[in-house]
């Protein structure tokens, strides 16, 4: 009997380890149909998710709290499992080199109880030959069992967007990979059951980590295509979001809008494809420049809000920013890799401490990661800029007079970032601000 009957029978239980942003929403699809063991080593986060509190703010603390997910920090209840789902991060370390602990660490665990004729799928992001290379051996050492004798691997790429109500896990194409037929197939059809608009099989696992790191690496690029014309536009006094409305009515017209590039995918997985590629004797020019344009962005945007606010203030006044958004994207709880603080940082270089206000972000996450305090809404006063850093819906439905309201009476020139160009130009205008966008 497959692994797959047998989970569908409840005579086995499959495990998702890692329980982040990726990992939760795998866990509460995968209890819908199966018993489901949910391990993360962080014991605070598994209290919080046995107490039914959404940390990823994706999945909703009323459909978490009717998952029958088996939450637990101690990963020796993995034993009762025959197929493990591995979604633990994969960041990158000094020199932008690939950090691949987590993922070591995981397989470290999972070889423990790891049983003849388990799977194993792998999720996290890694670069081509990770799989088959670095984690079926650690899974061999540990547990003395062969790979497609014993046990089987497979990988399939997470495709989750953070935020996203639209494109969720249950209506985005899968791709999925096996070490062999048999394998696939199981894998196959366990995560046929999640999927709603089906899998895609590769032909292999070194096709589906490609396929994997190329999506965001294609991204990247493209965006660094419009945040280099967006510099340029700047240069020349021509506003960028006007060129691309005019340039996008041809119809092979690429839709990308420059901004901020960060989050746990796109600012991070094109190094673990370059890292690869020089691995194997090849020097990406494109990726590797992609990148540094992209990592720029804060720099850039932080010396033109400088640049603003000295030519208006008064010799005497104190410079005044407040900064609305820190989380790496809109209407996201994640933090990580936030190229907002990057505009922070460089703020404070020119002796500027910005008020930092976003009512979705976790204080204390921020304090951990970053050691920066947000401020309140009220707090936000006699300003001389507002930037719309990342435009959550709540700023967007937040009343103009709100805005208006937090700037400094006696400022002449009143100025209004809005990075992403979400704001209709001429209604900022209109109420006396002054616009900027990239």
């Amino acid at each position: 009997m497959t692994i797959y009957k047998q989970l569908i029978g409840k005579q086995t239980k499959l495990a998702v380890i890692g329980l982040g942003y990726v990992g939760l929403p795998i866990a509460v699809a995968m209890s819908e149909h199966f018993e489901v063991i949910g391990y993360d080593m962080n014991k605070d986060k598994i209290s919080k998710y046995i107490a039914g509190e959404d940390l990823t703010g994706d999945i909703g603390d009323e459909r978490l709290q009717r998952s029958s997910i088996e939450f637990t920090s101690d990963h020796s209840i993995l034993s009762e499992a025959s197929f493990y789902i591995v979604a633990v991060p994969t960041p990158i370390s000094h020199g932008n080199v690939p950090d691949l602990k987590h993922v070591e660490s995981a397989s470290m665990i999972v070889a423990q109880y790891l049983k003849r004729d388990d799977i194993v799928v792998f999720e996290s992001t890694v670069y081509p030959g990770v799989t088959e290379e670095i984690c079926v051996p650690i899974l061999q050492q540990r547990s003395g069992l062969k790979v497609i004798e014993d046990f089987k691997v497979g990988y399939s790429p997470e495709r989750i967007n953070p935020g996203d109500k639209i494109h969720r896990l249950e209506n985005i194409i899968k791709i999925v990979s096996g070490i062999d037929e048999e394998s696939l197939d199981d894998i196959a059809n366990v995560y046929s059951q999640v999927i709603k608009v089906g899998v895609y099989r590769a032909p292999n696992i070194r096709v589906a980590e490609s396929a994997k790191v190329i999506e965001n690496a294609q991204r990247d690029v493209n965006i660094a295509f419009m945040n280099e014309l967006a510099m340029l536009f700047n240069q020349m006094g021509i506003n960028t979001q006007e060129v691309l409305k005019a340039a996008s009515t041809k119809w092979n017209f690429l839709n990308f809008t420059p901004g901020l590039v960060g989050g746990h995918c796109i600012g991070i997985d094109p190094y673990y494809l370059t890292y690869k590629a020089e691995d194997e004797g090849y020097h990406s020019t494109i990726i590797l420049n992609s990148r540094h344009v992209n990592d720029g962005m804060g720099k850039f945007i932080a010396n033109q809000m400088v640049k603003k606010v000295l030519r208006t203030r008064n010799q005497d006044s104190h410079v005044k920013v407040a900064l609305l958004g820190l989380t790496y994207k809109e209407d996201s709880k994640d933090v990580r890799n936030s190229k907002v603080v990057d505009v922070v940082k460089e703020l404070r270089e020119y002796g500027i401490m910005p008020y930092i206000y976003d009512p979705i972000a976790d204080q204390d996450e921020i304090h951990e990661e970053y050691q920066i305090n947000l401020c309140k809404l009220e707090d936000i006063q006699d300003v001389s800029l507002v930037a719309i850093m990342v435009p959550h819906q709540q700023f967007l439905d937040m009343p103009i007079e709100t805005i208006t309201s937090m700037y400094g009476k006696n400022i002449t020139e009143k100025l209004f970032f809005d990075i992403k160009g979400v704001y209709d130009q001429q209604m900022i205008k209109n109420v006396g601000l002054n616009y900027w966008s990239l």
